[in-house]
């Protein structure tokens, strides 16, 4: 889905027929100001996204940023100041704030996740664990914290999990019948195998033809030895259960990457508020 598609569908969610409180109590001619203020510690995230609900929703209402997306943010700063027709200022309001309160909390976490692996090879990325229709701000969010992006679905890359191993019938035939897709598609998409021990591992190298290798629920022993063993011939990656207190024992296997689904689906949003002055 678009991105404008989003939020209109969005605004049609909250508004519906019309925001009957503000059009019931305010007058239609009523202008005002309102700026958007801080409320607790974290990274900013959303400021591309807010201009353009205002936009939508009325383009008479005036935007002025403050501040960037990416920015470390404490109580009391201000990240936007906006003017216009106070009803559409209020009709604008909660999508603002929910998009922009929930990207925040996004980056501030995987921020908190990047800072654990600073000195290190490693690279935090996230997961398709998103919101459905909200892949694209979620993964903007994760970039903005300063991780990086996995795959965006199902559609731009093969990645061979654990039940596709076992539905095709192991590691070989999965790698093998994936292959044979490509070159019968001619699409160009990189292969990554997720393996569940050393002896899938093993025979996932002595096949080849991969880009990636994805070691799931490996210990920290376990994927240094894995690493080891795969010699830089492959991309690595670890999953599975690491959090922000394991993830850098995990990192000093120097895998390249490790992907944490809690990036996008375990998330606090940033306190954040609109209000008029």
């Amino acid at each position: 889905m678009q991105l404008i598609d989003l939020i209109k569908y969005a605004l049609s969610e909250d508004i519906g027929d019309g925001d009957h409180t503000s059009l019931s109590t305010i007058p239609s001619t009523a202008t005002g100001k309102a700026r958007l203020i801080v409320k607790e510690e974290g990274i900013l995230a959303g400021m591309r996204i807010a201009p353009i609900v205002f936009e939508l929703v009325d383009p008479k209402i005036v935007f002025n940023q403050l501040l960037q997306d990416g920015t470390a943010v404490k109580p009391g700063d201000i990240a936007f100041t906006i003017e216009g027709p106070s009803i559409s200022l209020l009709s604008a309001e909660r999508l603002v704030l929910n998009f922009m309160q929930r990207m925040s909390g996004i980056a501030t976490v995987t921020n908190r996740y990047t800072k654990e692996l600073e000195g290190l090879h490693t690279k935090v990325i996230d997961t398709r664990k998103t919101t459905p229709l909200m892949r694209e701000l979620e993964k903007e969010a994760v970039r903005i914290g300063g991780g990086g992006n996995h795959r965006f679905g199902l559609f731009d890359m093969i990645l061979i999990k654990d039940n596709h191993v076992d539905f095709a019938g192991g590691i070989s035939q999965a790698i093998g019948a994936a292959q044979q897709y490509l070159k019968k598609t001619g699409k160009d998409l990189k292969i990554e195998i997720e393996v569940r021990n050393f002896d899938e591992l093993n025979e996932a190298i002595e096949f080849g033809g991969i880009d990636r290798i994805m070691l799931d629920n490996f210990t920290p022993e376990m994927l240094t030895q894995a690493v080891k063993v795969i010699d830089g011939r492959f991309e690595t990656e670890a999953s599975g259960g690491i959090t922000l207190n394991t993830l850098r024992s995990y990192a000093f296997s120097g895998v390249d990457f490790i992907s944490v689904g809690a990036l996008t689906h375990h998330i606090k949003s940033l306190d954040l508020s609109l209000k008029a002055f």
